[in-house]
């Protein structure tokens, strides 16, 4: 998901919003708000009597977001919608919305070109940086703390659970001798080292060590599991949902989840394949090749 331009390009940003059908005066939720780039094109579709509540839970994220949703409110004057703000990780999306309230939702997934950008993040590899990790930096373990204190046992499962790399053991038997790993850079070496690129290997061999890292620092993958659990509770009749996965793990939650909820009579799945990125913006942003869109609009019944 690292990306070398077309950094703060919002990914499958047009598909996105024609999924959501933006209804003018409607509610709707941006559960990643990032930069803003799905959210401000919301808030344009959604005249003064909209309602914008945007989530992240890193607070230099929100902060930029803030700044440049405030520009659009400025820029539509009379027009603006209302605009909420939540300093939160979207899973407690139900401690601030109000049940059957939505007219859309959408959450674009994983790790956000600012954090990417950041090296004192300790999200990249591609320069030296604190092993950090964490998407809100106000609490919780650092990446560092995870591969310090974890024993080889429980580092060679989360590598390979949510890395889907079938090297973990060795990788995490070499984080062990080289403790302490303080550094994005020094885990970088260690993993290339243990478990040297594939003769057809296209990604670099820490790329996989990360993500693992990252999900499980951040329980990326409950918090998806939480929202995809209250989002029916909450869209309106005929509402929708659109999602954007970067990686099996995350797709394969969403996919299973819609499907499920077709099978209940919740869901109208809306693509029954993931929707990904032209040629003409992977050329422009390349983190949108790994991108897939999932939408489904919410039916009448209910579980």
């Amino acid at each position: 998901m690292t990306n070398t331009s077309g950094r703060h390009v919002s990914v499958l940003l047009t598909e996105t919003i024609d999924f959501l059908r933006v209804r003018p005066g409607g509610t709707y939720v941006d559960c990643t708000l990032g930069l803003a780039g799905h959210a401000a094109a919301v808030a344009r579709l959604l005249g003064a009597k909209g309602h914008l509540i945007g989530f992240d839970r890193d607070p230099e994220a929100l902060a930029l977001a803030k700044e440049k949703l405030d520009a659009v409110s400025a820029e539509l004057g009379s027009q603006a919608p209302k605009i909420t703000f939540v300093a939160e990780a979207f899973s407690s999306i139900a401690s601030h919305v109000e049940p059957a309230s939505l007219d859309g939702l959408l959450a674009d997934f994983g790790v956000s070109s600012l954090q990417i950008d950041e090296a004192r993040r300790g999200f990249s590899f591609q320069a030296d940086g604190p092993l950090d990790m964490r998407m809100d930096t106000r609490s919780g373990r650092t990446a560092e703390q995870v591969v310090n204190e974890a024993d080889e046992r429980e580092l060679a499962d989360l590598i390979y659970e949510y890395g889907e790399e079938r090297r973990s053991r060795r990788i995490a038997r070499a984080i062990v001798r080289g403790r302490p790993v303080t550094t994005t850079g020094q885990l970088a070496r260690i993993a290339a080292s243990a478990a040297p690129p594939m003769k057809q290997g296209h990604i670099h061999p820490a790329t996989r060590t990360f993500q693992a890292l990252r999900i499980y620092v951040n329980r990326e993958l409950d918090e998806i599991k939480a929202l995809l659990e209250a989002a029916p509770k909450l869209l309106k009749p005929s509402a929708r949902l659109a999602v954007i996965s970067f990686h099996s793990l995350e797709d394969r939650i969403v996919k299973d989840s819609l499907r499920e909820g077709a099978h209940e009579g919740v869901w109208e799945i809306l693509t029954r394949k993931p929707v990904t990125a032209g040629e003409e913006e992977t050329d422009r942003n390349p983190r949108s090749r790994s991108a897939k869109l999932r939408a489904a609009e919410r039916l009448a019944s209910s579980r």
